[in-house]
């Protein structure tokens, strides 16, 4: 049985519908997304297949566009007014049956209220939404199967044998990858301001290898060990007996005693 049903009303966001059952069905599976117009094949019972699938889902997804409230009704009154308006009856189902409610307003769509609704449907004012814009419908629905895989272990697992990962986790594995091939730990800084003698101005973006700040000595930083040789002070040159130079330190003590 599928574990999303989505509840609409035709007269309003039918096409809204029919995109995020698409999108949903590519992440989760086919078989894990009702959609009426889909779902219930020629002959079958319409009633019982309707009430049957959204008993048994783990979420339905109320897509509320401009006309969900006033979409055939008749004399002006909103059709959720009407007991057997089959819109109202999924939802009066899905919170009988303790599954999770999420309404996905369409574009500019308000949040409802609860005096817009009936009370056995008043909660669905209270819960927490989606918004989907068909201007940045790719973003939107990323993040609903997103939300989704982290509300339930069963879809999270419908997703995981579908082979979806978010983008979000794709860039974190790939990053982690292209740091292990590198050989080492790759450090990203966005800026660093360093006090330096030489002035190479700051460094921003990705580096490696070392980097040594003010150095009071001779550096070494090739493959061997990192040295910080001491000052050291040299007097003249004299002549050694082997014919080489010679220098002559300065001991520092009393002039007076060396002399």
């Amino acid at each position: 049985m599928p574990q999303i049903f989505l509840n609409y009303r035709t007269d309003d966001e039918e096409a809204t519908a029919t995109l995020v059952d698409r999108e949903l069905s590519r992440v989760f599976g086919n078989e894990n997304v009702f959609r009426a117009s889909k779902s219930i094949g020629p002959g079958s019972r319409f009633p019982q297949e309707l009430l049957t699938a959204v008993r048994r889902s783990h979420v339905l997804l109320a897509v509320i566009g401009p006309r969900w409230l006033t979409a055939g009704g008749s004399g002006g009154r909103s059709p959720l007014e009407d007991e057997s308006d089959w819109t109202r009856r999924e939802i009066r189902e899905a919170f009988e049956t303790g599954a999770v409610v999420i309404p996905l307003l369409v574009g500019g769509v308000k949040r409802l209220a609860v005096e817009d609704l009936p009370a056995e449907i008043k909660d669905l004012a209270d819960c927490q939404y989606r918004r989907l814009n068909h201007r940045n419908a790719e973003a939107d629905l990323t993040r609903l199967a997103d939300d989704l895989v982290k509300l339930s272990p069963e879809l999270a697992a419908s997703a995981e044998s579908n082979g979806y990962r978010s983008p979000a986790t794709a860039s974190d594995d790939e990053q982690g990858e292209e740091a292990g091939a590198s050989g080492g730990a790759r450090v990203r800084a966005k800026v660093i301001k360093h006090r330096q003698r030489g002035g190479i101005g700051n460094l921003n973006g990705d580096f490696s290898g070392s980097f040594v700040s003010e150095p009071q000595g001779p550096v070494h930083t090739g493959s061997g060990h990192l040295y910080q040789a001491p000052e050291q002070r040299f007097g003249p040159y004299t002549s050694s007996e082997n014919g080489g130079p010679s220098p002559v330190t300065d001991p520092h003590g009393d002039e007076d005693e060396q002399r």
